[in-house]
């Protein structure tokens, strides 16, 4: 249990009481009470809604159960005061002993503060990054790999069984134009001058790969035809993409538990598999689309095809599986793609995308949802665009790739930590400037910086206490926290555990950064007051007994920097 989960209990024990008294009428729904943070912090410490959910289906008032509810609610010994407030919000405050045992429950569980089994052990299988195997990822791919993995550690870290996996893109056109594009630089490996013809790729990344290719078959392929080693060269190419790929992860600490290939759903009858199962339901049939709206190319002409009725889920029109040259469209295996998750036995399924998918989230939940019978949810998270830059400059070409910055790049200017706490320093569907030069700062304005300084200057407080012999002190040495200002830090650590799981509920792990952010700023906060205010000062030279209480508290603050960093994939910094 956690300080908030704890006056929530107490809360509906109230409610019970007055139930059982008479004040209120029996068997109210009370799943939409909640305890949390006022919106003003001035207003309390807690706050419940209890009052104003309740009214209407007990045909009261909300400022008469708030009024009553907190006579109930101040015989607690946890509770200073509880306060109606407005039309029927109960503001509480706590004790100084309640918060302080905050500190004490932290201390004990330590990395395990603000860990819960909120999932229950629901299977989720979060999919991201899935770039198509033509090349280095991109500084637009980081953002979805740092998302989705902080988002698969925070469903972790909330008792969820996650399951992380890349699907890889290798069965469309795209890497037969990758084949066509080793295959110039395998020649060119053989002395050969070439050129790049539109549409091929010329990044230096593939230079290596025409040598390896040329290791490997030497000339057999020189002054052949593209139908005698396209399938060959396509397939070793893919490889070599993907080993490339795995490393660009491991550069930025991202390590998948599945790779999925698309082109394992093809001549394997899972495609067909699972346009069967629609089918079955009677949401495949043959049929003509209308014109696309607006101006209609001038290509454009009727014709019959395979059609999934996603409009039945929720989609704006129907989609095509099937084209009339009876070919499958890019859609048909990403369903299939799909029903073997779902025959998998997730519970849950995430999908990570990029910006420009906006347009298949509909058809996408449409499919699940017809494929699970509506039984496993789909949410599809888009990473809007980072912008590049240093300083005034914006970062568009690489020389690794010619035509884009790398994952690779973007890690060996600032490190993994860096690139992946800036990551989440904006809500996923919010564009992004990733400014180099700024992240470098050492100010309050670079929140990386801001968060790591926090967790250092801990360690170095604990460290010459150390050298001294003393330690954080435990429950028994906290009676010194008393200032406000103390007390309002350990409000911030009381909060930790309801943001883990409100990041996890939302799917939202920015959360994590934001309060790491917030956290931080209470704590250099109260570092600073303690320049002027001696008795705030974590060290006291002459009294170590309230040393040991004041150790106590900041140890607090570095565990739940340290458990929030972790969940990021961010190393805290003992020393800066």
């Amino acid at each position: 249990m956690t300080l908030f989960a704890d006056i929530h209990v107490a809360t509906l024990a109230a409610l019970s009481a007055l139930e059982a008294e008479g004040t209120l009428p029996a068997g109210l729904d009370r799943s939409a009470v909640a305890v949390e943070p006022p919106r003003d912090a001035a207003h309390g410490d807690m706050a419940t809604n209890a009052a104003m959910v309740l009214a209407k289906p007990a045909g009261m008032k909300p400022r008469d159960i708030a009024e009553a509810l907190a006579v109930k609610l101040v015989a607690d010994p946890r509770i200073a005061s509880a306060e109606a407030a407005g039309p029927g919000f109960l503001n509480l405050r706590l004790t100084a002993e309640a918060w302080r045992g905050v500190i004490a429950a932290i201390l004990d569980q330590g990395a395990a503060y603000g860990r819960s089994d909120m999932g229950q052990g629901r299977r989720v299988n979060v999919e991201y990054v899935s770039a198509n195997p033509t090349g280095p990822l991109h500084v637009g791919h980081t953002r979805g790999a740092v998302f989705g993995d902080a988002l698969a550690s925070v469903l972790a870290f909330t008792g969820h069984e996650v399951t992380r996996e890349y699907y890889i893109n290798d069965g469309g056109a795209q890497v037969d134009v990758l084949a066509r594009s080793v295959y110039l630089r395998y020649l060119e490996a053989h002395g050969q001058e070439v050129a790049f013809a539109d549409g091929t790729y010329p990044g230096d990344y593939l230079i290596e790969v025409g040598q390896a290719l040329k290791d490997k078959v030497g000339d057999r392929f020189v002054g052949t035809e593209e139908q005698v080693w396209l399938e060959e060269i396509r397939d070793f190419a893919t490889d070599k993409m993907m080993e490339l790929i795995r490393e660009d992860l491991a550069a930025l600490g991202v390590a998948m538990d599945v790779f999925y290939s698309e082109k394992s759903l093809y001549g394997t009858g899972r495609i067909e598999a699972a346009l069967a199962d629609l089918r079955g339901k009677g949401l495949i049939y043959e049929g003509v689309l209308e014109p696309p709206k607006g101006k209609t190319p001038e290509d454009w002409e009727p014709r019959t095809q395979t059609l999934f009725r996603s409009t039945d889920f929720g989609d704006d029109v129907d989609r095509p599986v099937m084209k009339s040259d009876g070919s499958w469209t890019y859609f048909a295996p990403d369903i299939a793609y799909h029903f073997d998750k779902i025959s998998r036995g997730f519970d849950e399924l995430i999908d990570i995308f990029g910006a420009d998918h906006g347009g298949y989230v509909k058809r996408m939940k449409a499919a699940v949802a017809a494929l699970s019978d509506s039984r496993v949810p789909l949410d599809i998270k888009l990473t809007q665009l980072v912008k590049l830059r240093r300083g005034d400059e914006e970062l568009k070409m690489s020389k690794r790739a010619g035509t884009f910055v790398t994952l690779r790049d973007v890690v060996e200017m600032v490190g993994s930590d860096v690139t992946r706490f800036v990551m989440l320093t904006r809500k996923n569907d919010a564009p992004l400037d990733f400014d180099v030069e700024k992240v470098r700062e050492q100010s309050k304005d670079n929140p990386v910086f801001y968060v790591q300084y926090a967790h250092a200057r801990i360690s170095s407080v604990l460290r010459r206490a150390a050298e001294q012999g003393v330690f954080p002190g435990g429950a028994d040495d906290l009676a010194c926290i008393a200032d406000p200002v103390e007390l309002a830090l350990t409000a911030k650590l009381a909060e930790w555990p309801r943001i883990v799981e409100s990041a996890a509920q939302t799917h939202e792990p920015h959360k994590i950064a934001f309060y790491l952010y917030d956290l931080s700023s209470e704590f250099h906060g109260l570092w600073n007051k303690g320049n002027s205010d001696t008795t705030l000062r974590f060290w006291q030279e002459d009294d170590h007994a309230t040393s040991r209480g004041k150790l106590a508290l900041i140890r607090s603050v570095a565990i739940v920097i340290s458990n929030g960093l972790g969940i990021l994939g961010v190393k805290p910094a003992d020393k800066m």
